[in-house]
């Protein structure tokens, strides 16, 4: 079964033919270890799926520090959504950590599809209200807990995360030094 079918069927269920027009409004695309599929000031047109490999989403602020607000593995969406949604110019960059697999779809072939297969609404809904919560946990992870309990909690999430993503970027995500860091996971 392909992998994006398998994703979407964790939520709808799709027959042969609805998940060959699925698969035929997105497109693949490999990157590079370190190449960017969104930087800031871009228009962004596109969301990814991946299939392999890791990125992550950032933004610098005003002292160059490095800001992670998320990262994508295997089986994840990734884009800048209010450059996406509302056309603005992006004020995130996503970087690939690993070389990487991705589907994309354009905002259009959503527009279309969506229009066209009521059950891939359903879907994105279902991911957009799934993504709401994740980000909830994460803000109020951020607001209540201690370093140490927020990397405990990552941990407990997501241990593939530590095998696969230098810690300085698993420090900037939970918003601590690279010091901090090494003295929490010992």
């Amino acid at each position: 079964m392909h992998p994006l079918r398998q994703h979407i069927q964790e939520l709808i269920q799709l027959t042969d033919e609805e998940f060959d027009v699925v698969l035929s409004h997105f497109e693949p695309i490999r990157k590079r270890k370190h190449q960017y599929i969104v930087q800031e000031g871009d228009f962004v047109n596109k969301e990814y799926w991946v299939i392999k490999g890791c990125l992550k989403s950032c933004f610098f602020d005003d002292d160059g520090k490095e800001h992670i607000l998320q990262f994508g593995m295997e089986n994840w969406w990734i884009t800048d959504y209010e450059s996406f949604i509302k056309k603005t110019s992006s004020k995130i960059a996503i970087d690939c950590i690993e070389d990487c697999e991705l589907l994309f779809i354009s905002y259009e072939n959503r527009e279309k599809l969506t229009a066209q297969m009521h059950k891939m609404e359903r879907f994105w809904a279902k991911k957009s209200k799934y993504g709401r919560i994740a980000l909830q946990k994460r803000i109020l992870s951020l607001l209540k807990n201690s370093a140490k309990e927020r990397y405990n909690l990552l941990l407990e999430e997501y241990p593939q995360l530590f095998q696969r993503v230098p810690k300085k970027l698993i420090a900037a995500y939970l918003g601590v030094s690279r010091e901090t860091l090494s003295r929490l996971s010992s």
